[in-house]
């Protein structure tokens, strides 16, 4: 995960100067208190906002993900945003006052929690250069964390700059040290998916159960033209692994990820198809995981539906062999 780096220099400018701007605007940007007692104002388009943020926590713990937590109403949160309203019968478009109420109703646990950072968090074995390309990445004997930061935020579903600006002069690495995170936790009732479907034109992916009801709606990356998904059909769930190993061959035809011989790359979140493989009965294909959360949904594939890590493992422990999984378009 990139965080700032990887934002569009707007948006990121706009966040530094939300949050830094002035004492006054960075303790109000910063402030959990404020974030979690927030009231409806109208977003402005790529404007962080406690109003966002505290949306953007409320669709993730109700299964409406738009995918990286950063208080900035991007694509992915229009789209979630969007489907969270279809769902509940409202009008839909921008985030308003009736959307922000039915949200609001839905989670009544603060969006905004301190966080004691545990050894496990801090320990490793982080991996701080790893390199893109595929062959110098079959190298590497595990393709972890590069550091605690990293694994905090994706812990939490948030950007690393999100993280670092409500943490300011915290360094991430000293276990026992209180960090502010979005509350994240989104609560089990043992439900079963037995349909997905996948819209490339929506770039999402939608759960349901055997009565039809939605379970999920995460953004997703789809297939392009040069290395399309499958075509529009039913498909099936044939197996899933966690934390897989990726294994590479030319025929796959990556593009400017290829390589010229076949490769094994190690296991870890920063693998390329992340920290969860759920394989369709199309060879080759699957729903997967990523290193580029916050490219989810704004980028193709090379030809899988990749989700967010934690979308990825989620819908993992739903789904059962045998699960349809149909491509829309």
């Amino acid at each position: 995960m990139r965080g700032l780096l990887s934002m569009p220099a707007t948006i990121a400018a706009g966040l530094i100067a939300t949050s830094l701007a002035t004492p006054a605007s960075a303790q109000l940007f910063l402030s959990a208190v404020d974030v979690n007692a927030a009231t409806f104002e109208a977003p402005r388009p790529e404007e962080p906002s406690t109003v966002v943020l505290k949306a953007q926590i409320l669709l993730d713990r109700a299964r409406f993900s738009s995918g990286v937590i950063d208080a900035v109403p991007s694509e992915n949160f229009t789209r979630a945003l969007a489907a969270f309203q279809r769902w509940n019968r409202l009008a839909e478009g921008p985030l308003d006052e009736p959307t922000w109420n039915r949200l609001v109703e839905t989670s009544r646990e603060p969006a905004l929690i301190d966080y004691v950072i545990s050894a496990e968090d801090v320990k490793g074995p982080f991996v701080a250069d790893i390199p893109s390309d595929l062959e110098k990445m079959s190298a590497l004997k595990r393709l972890g964390y590069r550091n605690a930061r990293e694994l905090l935020a994706e812990k939490f579903h948030m950007d690393e700059a999100l993280l670092a600006l409500l943490n300011p002069a915290q360094s991430f690495e000293k276990a026992g040290a209180h960090i502010t995170v979005a509350n994240v936790e989104r609560k089990s009732n043992g439900q079963r998916v037995t349909r997905i479907t996948v819209s490339k034109a929506a770039r999402s992916l939608m759960a349901f159960d055997a009565n039809g009801g939605m379970i999920a709606f995460y953004p997703a990356s789809v297939g392009s033209d040069d290395t399309p998904s499958p075509p529009a059909g039913v498909h099936k769930v044939r197996n899933a692994a966690a934390n897989p190993v990726y294994y590479y061959k030319p025929s796959l035809q990556l593009g400017g990820m290829g390589a010229s011989r076949s490769l094994k790359v190690a296991r870890g979140p920063n693998n390329p198809v992340g920290a969860m493989w759920i394989g369709l009965d199309r060879p080759s294909y699957g729903i997967h995981g990523t290193p580029e959360p916050e490219k989810v949904g704004l980028a193709f594939s090379n030809g899988c539906v990749r989700l967010t890590n934690w979308d990825a493992v989620e819908l993992a422990h739903m789904v059962r062999k045998g699960t349809e999984v149909v491509f829309l378009d």
